[in-house]
C-alpha cells in the first residue's frame, strides 16, 4: 500500500469570533448600515470601540454613568441576524451584570427579547465572558442592549468590549 502525502487544508479562526455551522458569512459592519443609540458613554471608552473588532485587553466601551444602560442599533434598512457575538471585560470590580438582548421588527415601536445572560465578575477569578449565539432574526430594524452593570446595585458602570453580528 503507497502512502500519500497530502497537506491538511485548514482555517485558523479567533474563537470568540468562530463562526457557528452554516453561518460562515462576513460580520455586519455596524458603521456602515446603523445609527448607534446609547446613553451614556466615557470620553476615554467610546461605544466606536466595541465595532473595532477589540478583543481582551483593550477598552471598549464603558458606561459614563453608573446603573442601568441601553445601547441601540438603529438599522438603516431592516437586517437579517444569524449570529451574535460579544465580549465583556471586568478587570477591577466584582460584581454579576446582565444582559439582555432584544429586537424589533417595527422600527422600535415593540421588541421582543432574544437573549438573557448574567456575567459574573472577579478580579481575582473571572474577568472575561464570551459568548456566541446563533439566532433567526429577520427584517431586524432595530437590536437593543439593556446591561444592568450590577444585580446587587453596587454602583459601578456597565462595560461591552465588542459586539459582532453576522
Amino acid at each position: 500500500m503507497a502512502e500519500h502525502s497530502r497537506t491538511l487544508r485548514k482555517r485558523i479562526v479567533n474563537p470568540a469570533y468562530a463562526p457557528a455551522a452554516g453561518h460562515d458569512q462576513a460580520a455586519l459592519d455596524i458603521t456602515a448600515i446603523a445609527t448607534v443609540v446609547v446613553t451614556s458613554e466615557d470620553p476615554a471608552h467610546p461605544i466606536d470601540n466595541v465595532f473595532n473588532n477589540r478583543h481582551e485587553g483593550t477598552s471598549g466601551w464603558v458606561a459614563a454613568d453608573n446603573g442601568e444602560q441601553c445601547l441601540i442599533l438603529d438599522f438603516d434598512q431592516p437586517q437579517t441576524i444569524r449570529q451574535i457575538a460579544l465580549e465583556i471585560e471586568e478587570p477591577e470590580v466584582e460584581r454579576t451584570q446582565e444582559l439582555t438582548i432584544s429586537i424589533s421588527s417595527d422600527g422600535g415601536r415593540t421588541y421582543r427579547e432574544l437573549i438573557r445572560q448574567e456575567y459574573n465578575f472577579s478580579p481575582s477569578g473571572t474577568t472575561c465572558e464570551r459568548e456566541t449565539w446563533s439566532v433567526s432574526a429577520e427584517r431586524v430594524s432595530h437590536l437593543r442592549l439593556q446591561i444592568k452593570p450590577d444585580k446587587g446595585g453596587k454602583p459601578c458602570r456597565a462595560t461591552l468590549t465588542s459586539l459582532v453580528l453576522r
